[in-house]
């Protein structure tokens, strides 16, 4: 059984699948392979970030100390 990728690995192997899918000299079965592997580590570090995001929102603390839902711009964490 594999272990499961940290967001960190996840990110740097979805990186090496757009390197070498933008490479183009692979063949149409490995380049589906890899595309689907590509596919499915986006939705995992969605997945974490969405998570992520969540949790921040909850723990995030008001001005007079209390902890308070807070709702996050998420497009601009993309910029």
């Amino acid at each position: 059984m594999s272990k499961k990728l940290t967001f960190e690995q996840s990110l740097t192997e979805l990186e090496s699948v757009v390197e070498r899918l933008e490479q183009g000299d692979m063949q149409l079965e490995e380049s589906l392979e890899l595309f689907e592997r590509g596919v499915s580590l986006i939705r995992d570090c969605r997945s974490r970030l969405t998570s992520a995001e969540r949790k921040i929102e909850e723990l995030t603390e008001s001005m007079n100390g209390d902890l308070e839902a807070v709702e996050m711009d998420v497009d601009s964490l993309r910029e």
